[in-house]
């Protein structure tokens, strides 16, 4: 089953400094249908203007990652971290027993647009720790590009949770199959471009839309014009 969510579906804000969309219940926003799909909580598409971001606040038992699309993500913690980040790096913060930080853009003139992923954790209580990855971006074309997972894996971030997120970038009518153990699940989500599905039935999607795909153990995907992607694999 390939359920669609379109962009013009998500819930969007606009604080000045901030803007943006949640593809599940987050903040202000409560959907008593919309809370989870397996282990992800949030889906999190943000811009944070110059100079502006989060202020020190605290996390615990939940396992963080932010994709930055363009611009920079600085962030600093209470376990000693500071790093900036760009395209082509990933940020993972597993949040364990307890961890303070912040996140901001450190650009006094450019904008700053992430994507920032929200999973639960095998095990509760873990101890917290950070780690920033770099993936080769010409490793993107053509092919699903593994850039956060449980397993070893070069290049990707290691995640506590059984799940794998993937970045891959298929030029117009380029196909690709990704094939999962029955009983899993995918996320499926446009970051540009237009893309087809294809299970059983054949969904079309468009620049952030995206799709909660069940009881599908091969997907096919072919890209209908020069398409940026994220596929998550998911318990």
């Amino acid at each position: 089953m390939i359920q669609l969510y379109p962009a013009a579906s998500r819930f969007s804000h606009d604080q000045g400094w901030l803007r943006g969309s949640f593809g599940l219940s987050f903040g202000g926003y409560y959907d008593q249908d919309n809370t989870e799909f397996g282990p992800l909580r949030v889906f999190n598409d943000d811009v944070i203007a110059a100079g502006r971001g989060f202020g020190a606040h605290p996390h615990n038992d939940m396992e963080i990652v932010s994709i930055v699309l363009y611009g920079k993500l600085k962030h600093e913690d209470n376990l000693g971290h500071s790093v900036v980040t760009g395209f082509g790096e990933v940020q993972r913060m597993s949040a364990g027993s307890g961890v303070v930080h912040t996140e901001g853009n450190p650009s006094e003139t450019e904008e700053l647009n992430l994507l920032q992923l929200w999973f639960m954790p095998e095990k509760r209580g873990l101890e917290p720790s950070y780690e920033a990855s770099r993936f080769d971006t010409s490793q993107l074309e053509g092919r699903l590009l593994p850039v956060v997972s449980r397993e070893p894996v070069h290049g990707a971030a290691r995640i506590h949770q059984d799940l794998t997120i993937y970045l891959s970038k298929l030029e117009a009518l380029e196909t690709l199959s990704f094939t999962q153990p029955k009983g899993r699940r995918m996320y499926l989500f446009v970051i540009e471009g237009k893309l087809e599905a294809a299970g059983e039935e054949r969904v079309q999607l468009a620049t952030r839309d995206a799709a909660r795909i069940t009881d599908t153990e091969r997907l096919e995907l072919t890209a209908q014009t020069d398409s940026f992607f994220m596929l998550i694999d998911l318990p």
